[in-house]
């Protein structure tokens, strides 16, 4: 493909990101999700750690959620795949790798708790997807170079996901065995991965609420992994106590098909 036409291509992704971008901001589309994709193949790193590190993240009217008593952040990485915004599939946006670290919240509405994550920070590999998930939703996207891998023997799978932060790779990788299991009810895997709502602060009055939706999920049983991240590096001074924690349990789901919901804004009382 001659270079004219992968920059005539590359045009036209954005301004079609762009326009679905206004479509979101100033207009509603009704029983239309904001996005629909897969999440494949999730590896998840649970760390324990002090609650108060997290008291300024916390968006408002939510609290902590904890499980047994412990605190805990999350790093995960995972592919999305066929994803389509408000229904509309972008040329060279559709497959792509995701790296978060993430912690746990929940939020009383009309008496109901609803489970939700708070993000750290979200790492893309494109620029413009970063750009749609911070202008619409006030998320914490930053776009890196990625890459992942993914292969099976006769027993077990790996799976790891690499991220290129001040030209240093980091990577997040993990054996499990090759079948999957269904999640135990009541389980620390069953906590991690069933938080439905997300949660964003948008400043100290506001904040924006919004619902994934998807199905019950499986895991494959981990065997080994190996994380070589400098958290300081990726996720700032205040995380840097990560490089020499070790987490309580990894994990790797198997993922579904998803839909993230359009936002709503929770207002200060």
């Amino acid at each position: 493909m001659c270079l004219r036409y992968r920059k005539y291509l590359h045009t036209m992704c954005l301004d079609r990101i762009y326009s679905l971008i206004y479509k979101l901001k100033y207009s509603y589309i009704a029983n239309m999700s904001f996005l629909t994709a897969e999440w494949r193949k999730l590896a998840i790193a649970n760390y324990a750690i002090d609650s108060a590190v997290l008291t300024p993240y916390i968006p408002l009217g939510t609290e902590l959620d904890l499980w047994d008593n412990t605190c805990y952040v999350s790093l995960i990485g995972f592919l999305f795949k066929n994803t389509k915004l408000m229904g509309v599939s972008v040329p060279f946006h559709s497959n792509f790798e995701e790296v978060n670290l993430r912690f746990y919240v929940k939020y009383l509405d009309q008496g109901v708790w609803k489970r939700g994550v708070v993000f750290i920070k979200e790492i893309v590999p494109k620029v413009a997807l970063s750009l749609v998930a911070n202008t619409v939703y006030n998320e914490n996207y930053v776009a890196m170079p990625m890459k992942h891998n993914w292969t099976e023997t006769e027993n077990e799978r790996e799976v790891e996901y690499k991220w290129r932060c001040k030209k240093q790779w980091q990577s997040f990788h993990v054996t499990a065995e090759k079948e999957l299991s269904a999640i135990e009810p009541g389980s620390k895997t069953e906590f991690i991965t069933e938080h439905y709502w997300g949660y964003a602060r948008y400043n100290e009055f506001k904040t924006n609420e919004y619902e994934v939706k998807h199905p019950k999920w499986n895991h494959y049983h981990v065997k080994k992994y190996n994380i070589d991240v400098d958290f300081e590096l990726t996720y700032g001074d205040k995380f840097k106590f990560l490089n020499h924690l070790q987490p309580a349990s990894v994990m790797l789901a198997e993922g579904s098909e998803i839909s993230v919901e359009r936002k709503k804004i929770i207002h200060a009382q």
